[in-house]
């Protein structure tokens, strides 16, 4: 795909939210089946994954760690959002990948200290990208993409969440 032809496919739907707002606003839903022992399966439409406990919290590694999955969702988004900006920008990228880490202190997840934060300290994004466009080009792609990356923004904005529970 090139910079016309996503311009293309997207100008019509860019269109329609400009004329029609609230054609927009789209629920995304994920769901997770309670599994044997301590684990959930999540079907992410092209693949059943069944999350449990991180090695670190007593698992055995079996299972998928929803924190990796956190982190792979970033990269996913920041890998797709990033060809897409590049493309915009008619720039060729012949290899790369989207490099995520993410710091957690196990003692807040497993309530061994009061003062341990419960979740990522600290998660970061490193793009290693081969193409000819100059270094100044590739950064302001790296900006842009930084600032429509769905999940990246959505992490650093921390919406409110609503938890509740029913039997």
């Amino acid at each position: 795909m090139n910079s016309d032809q996503l311009k293309q496919i997207q100008e019509p739907i860019k269109e329609k939210y400009r004329s029609q707002p609230e054609t927009a606003l789209v629920t995304l839903k994920a769901e997770g089946h309670l599994s044997e022992g301590i684990a959930c399966s999540v079907d992410t439409g092209k693949a059943l994954v069944e999350a449990g406990l991180h090695p670190a919290t007593g698992g055995n590694g079996s299972q998928a760690c929803s924190g990796d999955m956190l982190l792979q969702a970033l990269a996913g988004c920041a890998g797709v959002t990033f060809q897409a900006v590049a493309t915009a920008f008619g720039i060729k990228v012949k290899d790369g990948k989207v490099l995520v880490e993410g710091d957690l202190d196990f003692r807040g997840t497993l309530g061994v200290t009061k003062d341990s934060p419960v979740g990522f300290r600290e998660i970061r994004v490193r793009f290693e990208v081969d193409t000819d466009a100059p270094a100044e080009t590739l950064e302001k792609v790296i900006k842009v993409t930084e600032r429509y990356c769905v999940v990246l923004q959505t992490l650093r904005s921390a919406p409110p969440i609503l938890v509740s529970g029913s039997r």
